[in-house]
């Protein structure tokens, strides 16, 4: 987009901003359930045997008081319920400092139109009515429309599909989605908490929290604690009322109901969960949640994404496939792979990131290798999700060449000739057929494929006549690999007994390819087709089948699936990354949140934090889990 472009729009006037300031409040994502570090050492109290042990320690007190006796049992067990509460505070303290550190990092700046000039401010400024200025790598600060430019952006954080999605005048853009490429001036509708992400961040605020299968088990204990403590007041008031009178009896009953009193276990349970929580940090697994980790321990069912879990969640180029294997077909792939893209490397905190598509950032990390910067780019026809392909026109200087990728099936088409060891031939049917099949091949092994192409060109070049016959060159391969210990972590989850589902937005090719790398077993694979005609009955029929692959899913399947599992009396570990994945993962009995791609609103929901996003790390903790 051109500078005089910007210089067209005005935007609101400063005065104007602080007026809508003050109306709507700041950009930001409010936690209206922020606990005080106060308010999170009073609830280490609210446990009914620390309560009981509370009560417990009034009446030693008032017995001691009463006798002139030294203060020791009431002093001991004010001691062990103290103990057990700064245990437990230092625990959740600490989760809930990650949480804010992790917020602070994500505090980016927002370019805005104001007074007629382009100024970059702090993203929590912008307003409604507000012009903003988004291009490649930007994180998009507020909900907006589009009134000039186009844009391919990773919504990934809303839908959970990893794919670019193509946005141009008149359509909404969202806070928090990543721009691939492009640049375009928006008009912001909405601001913090009345963005789609603050709206799911609202509805979680408003979720009960459901107890541990822990605090449940604790409640019942404590129950059966009262009951033999008034049995045994009872019991010894009766045995000892004729003897000693209406008030020495009284003392002895209580006397003895304390003694009765475990008050070593509420410290002996925080130091012991306390210690794992220690072991899974080490392990990755951050715990928000003391009480949560007996419940890790218990799992009946891990649902756990693909993309960065299962695998390394960065897209590398396996290969390239020739017709016929030569040194020029070589040459042209690498400069295809580099030239026609839109990635690039840029600065962020201080380090060299990469910023882009991930296919694209995938093929230029390979091509650099080879290739060395040189030219100069004429034109680019942009891939779109209607022509499956994108364009460019180089100068190299000494040649002028039309480089070329995109979907096999469709570069194909636009090919008439085809680079071989004895140089460019007519294409013939019989290639064709052969590309095309080769295509279909690596796309059932779970590999992505793009077919690359060329032709030289003259300086008169014609826009329309770029992509008409084409050279053929190769195909490249490129795949999410599999994470080194994860077939290992999958096989000790099933010696222990827990089944584990993969829930993706990924093709089902795809994800039964992946899941037959890492050994995830499935009877089949249901697609989210597949899934919206399945009635709640259907749905439980084909889990109790053992179909455990669910491809092309979105958060609301998680959802479905996950409330299906848990309406059959199973505990459930979900892991999620995505802002609409947060409402599944606070339903879980164990919500696992990515640390490294997962949305701040994903982490506030969840029990545990993955700070490496391995599932490995959720075996680790499932393994401390089970030693509570």
């Amino acid at each position: 987009m051109k500078k005089q472009k910007v210089r067209m729009y005005q935007g609101l006037k400063e005065e104007e901003t602080k007026e809508l300031l003050k109306k709507y409040g700041e950009n930001k994502i409010e936690r209206k359930k922020k606990i005080s570090p106060f308010k999170i050492f009073l609830s280490q109290f609210k446990s009914p045997l620390i309560l009981l042990l509370i009560f417990a320690s009034l009446v030693s007190f008032a017995i001691n008081f009463y006798q002139q006796e030294e203060y020791l049992d009431t002093i001991l067990i004010l001691i062990i319920v103290l103990i057990s509460a700064i245990l437990g505070f230092v625990q959740e303290y600490k989760a809930e400092r990650t949480i804010e550190s992790l917020q602070k990092l994500a505090s980016p700046k927002a370019k805005v139109i104001r007074d007629g000039k382009e100024q970059e401010i702090e993203a929590t400024m912008v307003v409604p009515g507000d012009l903003i200025v988004v291009e490649s790598g930007d994180v998009i600060p507020a909900d907006a429309e589009i009134l000039e430019g186009k844009l391919q952006i990773d919504e990934s954080i809303l839908t959970g599909e990893s794919r670019a999605v193509e946005k141009s005048r008149g359509e909404k853009i969202f806070s928090g989605t990543h721009i691939f490429s492009g640049k375009a001036i928006a008009k912001v509708f909405a601001t913090g908490m009345k963005t789609e992400i603050g709206k799911i961040a609202e509805k979680l605020q408003e979720m009960e929290e459901e107890k541990t299968p822990f605090e449940e088990k604790m409640e019942a204990f404590t129950k059966k604690v009262i009951l033999y403590t008034i049995i045994v007041i009872v019991l010894t008031f009766l045995a000892s009322f004729n003897k000693f009178g209406l008030l020495k009896a009284s003392l002895l009953a209580v006397a003895l109901a304390v003694a009765a009193i475990p008050e070593g276990l509420p410290a002996v349970t925080t130091i012991a969960l306390a210690l794992g929580t220690r072991e899974m940090a080490k392990r990755n697994a951050l715990v928000r949640r003391l009480k949560i980790i007996e419940s890790v321990g218990s799992l009946d069912v891990i649902c756990t994404d693909k993309t960065g879990t299962l695998t390394e969640g960065k897209m590398k180029v396996k290969d390239f496939w020739f017709v016929e294997e030569n040194e020029k077909s070589k040459e042209i792939s690498l400069k295809v792979c580099y030239y026609c893209n839109n990635s690039k490397q840029i600065v962020k905190n201080g380090n060299l990131t990469w910023v882009g598509d991930e296919t694209e950032i995938a093929l230029k990390e390979f091509a650099k290798e080879f290739v060395k910067e040189e030219g100069k780019r004429l034109e680019e026809i942009s891939f779109s999700s209607e022509r499956m392909m994108m364009s460019v026109v180089h100068d190299f200087g000494n040649e002028i060449l039309v480089l070329t990728k995109g979907a096999p099936e469709v570069i194909v088409e636009k090919c008439d000739r085809i680079l071989l060891k004895d140089g460019v031939k007519k294409m013939s049917k019989e290639i064709k057929k052969k590309i095309l099949e080769k295509n279909s091949e690596f796309a059932s092994q779970g590999i992505r494929v793009l077919a690359l192409a060329y032709k030289p060109a003259e300086n008169n070049f014609k826009r329309e006549e770029i992509e008409k016959n084409l050279i053929f060159v190769s195909l490249v391969l490129l795949l999410d690999l599999p994470r080194k210990d994860v077939k290992e972590a999958i096989e000790e989850c099933y010696s222990a007994g827990i089944r584990v589902i993969m829930i993706t937005g990924d093709n089902p090719k795809t994800a039964k390819a992946i899941a037959d790398m890492v050994g995830l077993k499935s009877n089949g694979v249901v697609s989210s087709e597949e899934l919206d005609k399945m009635s709640n009955e259907e749905l439980e029929k084909v889990l109790d089948e053992g179909i455990n692959i669910f491809a092309r899913a979105s958060p609301f399947h998680k959802l479905r699936i996950l409330e299906i599992l848990k309406k059959k009396g199973l505990k459930v570990g979900m892991t999620g990354d995505g802002v609409n994945d947060a409402l599944a993962i606070k339903k879980a009995d164990v919500g696992i949140a990515m640390g490294i791609k997962g949305s701040e609103v994903t982490k506030e929901a969840s029990d545990i934090i993955l700070l490496d996003d391995n599932f490995a790390s959720i075996r680790n903790a499932v393994k401390e889990g089970r030693k509570i």
